[in-house]
């Protein structure tokens, strides 16, 4: 069996490269990073120093299937055109320094509808990608991932159906998919808890968006409970989802496969939850 993709998001601070190391000493075999400060519109470019030595970690660590995540600050479905310009502005930014970097995933939150209808703004996230479409050739490893939400205040994409609109919308066009995180997914109200829950919904999201298009997770636990709409992640095994959902995860056999990227509060026992996941295999 081919190694398991687990790993964290681990500290880009002093360079990207960095990330790749942190990632290493915690026993990933992946990790999560941000290009840049998640939470400022203008980002410095990436310098071809900087490239050579985030290449230069990969080789040394033999880690793979890097995730960025990208600025928080993002919201591709806004209706207030200068949010929007900026939005897509940062948007195509983050995914030059991707592709510059070679990562493989760029994981991002599909946007709000504020004031708008739930229609208009997820219309007007796939304009927004669209717009992106010059950047690729089709020879990039970069794929676009939406992330699956809570559905706090008005955010969208925290229904299966929702994501399935963007994904289809897309499909021809960008090398897009999706990375469902699980505590989103249980605020959201997709009860999870049980080996039996996680099987109906993966038939549900198979229905709604297609199997194919699950690309990654984010595995957290959840302080909040089923269909509360509040993302407040916990350590596994520690909140309201429990850890029969990672067990169950980790051994279904068309999701054991896929990169998973831990986001739960206490980094100083990330390296102890990896071990577990890799346990449950």
């Amino acid at each position: 069996m081919s190694e398991l993709l687990l790993g964290a998001h681990t500290s880009a601070a002093g360079g990207v490269h960095n990330a790749i190391y942190e990632g290493k000493a915690i026993g990933a075999t992946t990790v999560q990073l941000f290009t840049a400060n998640q939470r400022q519109w203008k980002a410095r470019s990436i310098a071809q120093d900087e490239v050579d030595l985030f290449q230069r970690a990969l080789l040394e660590t033999g880690l793979s299937h890097i995730m960025s995540h990208d600025s928080y600050l993002i919201n591709l479905g806004a209706s207030d055109p200068e949010i929007l310009t900026k939005s897509r502005a940062a948007f195509r930014a983050e995914i030059i320094r991707c592709l510059q970097l070679g990562i493989t995933y760029l994981n991002f939150h599909p946007g709000a509808a504020l004031k708008d209808p739930v229609e208009l703004c997820l219309q007007r996230i796939v304009e927004s990608l669209k717009e992106m479409k010059d950047l690729f050739t089709g020879k990039e490893p970069l794929q676009l991932l939406v992330e699956s939400t809570a559905g706090q205040g008005s955010t969208v994409g925290w229904k299966f159906e929702e994501l399935g609109f963007i994904v289809h919308a897309l499909k021809h066009d960008l090398p897009i998919g999706i990375c469902i995180d699980t505590c989103h997914a249980f605020a959201a109200g997709y009860d999870i808890r049980t080996k039996e829950g996680v099987e109906r919904v993966v038939d549900d999201f198979d229905e709604h968006v297609g199997l194919k298009y699950l690309k990654a997770f984010h595995l957290n636990d959840s302080q909040k409970g089923l269909g509360s709409r509040v993302d407040r992640h916990a350590q596994l095994g520690e909140g309201m989802i429990g850890i029969e959902c990672f067990r169950a995860i980790m051994q279904h056999p068309k999701l054991k496969s896929l990169p998973k990227y831990l986001e739960t509060p206490n980094p100083e026992i990330w390296e102890k939850e990896i071990q577990l996941l890799r346990s449950f295999v």
